[in-house]
Formats: C-alpha cells, sequence, structure tokens
C-alpha cells in the first residue's frame, strides 16, 4: 500500500518546484523527497462530484498496480487529463511509462 499526499503545503511544493511528465492520458509532477507519498488533482473541468471520485478511485487502483515499480522516494502528484471516458487500462500503462521514463 502506498501513503497519500495530503497536505496542502506538500502539494503546493510539487507544484511549485516539481518536475512534470506527460502520458496521453494523464500528467505527473514529481520532486525527491526522504518518504514516497503520492496525491490526486483532479479538477471540476472532469466532471462532476461523481466523475471525479471515480476518476481518483481509477487512479488509486492504477497506483497500487505500478508503486512497486518506484525505486525511489518521492512527493508524486497524478492530475488527469480531459477525457470522455476514463479507463484503469490507459492510467495504468501511462504509470509505467512515466516511471520508466523518468527512472522513478
Amino acid at each position: 500500500m502506498f501513503e497519500r499526499l495530503k497536505r496542502s503545503e506538500d502539494f503546493d511544493k510539487v507544484f511549485r518546484k516539481g518536475k512534470k511528465s506527460y502520458g496521453k492520458h494523464l500528467m505527473m509532477l514529481f520532486i525527491p523527497s526522504k518518504e514516497t507519498k503520492i496525491g490526486f488533482s483532479v479538477s471540476k473541468k472532469n466532471g462532476k462530484a461523481v466523475v471525479r471520485n471515480r476518476i481518483k478511485r481509477l487512479l488509486r487502483a492504477a497506483v497500487r498496480e505500478t508503486y512497486p515499480l518506484i525505486k525511489g522516494n518521492y512527493y508524486i502528484v497524478i492530475l488527469p487529463r480531459v477525457e470522455d471516458f476514463y479507463g484503469l487500462e490507459g492510467f495504468s500503462s501511462d504509470l509505467k511509462k512515466i516511471i520508466v521514463k523518468e527512472k522513478l
């Protein structure tokens, strides 16, 4: 299981100083830290509350699959792109590609 990034100061730090990496279905920002924590930011542009909560559930499931691939310690924020349909396969494949590309 992974730890969640919850504090707004930590989110602000990642948004200010974080390195961005893009996939087809999502964007990931990350900075090195003492421990690995992952947070999600889903905008109102993605849909109403029910849709945003579903997106967050799918993102958490995708992170559970790909979390063992992360070797270092990072604060990570994941932002989905605005789309008509959101699927677990797309999120999982994007996360794997970004982790390998950025050598996390």
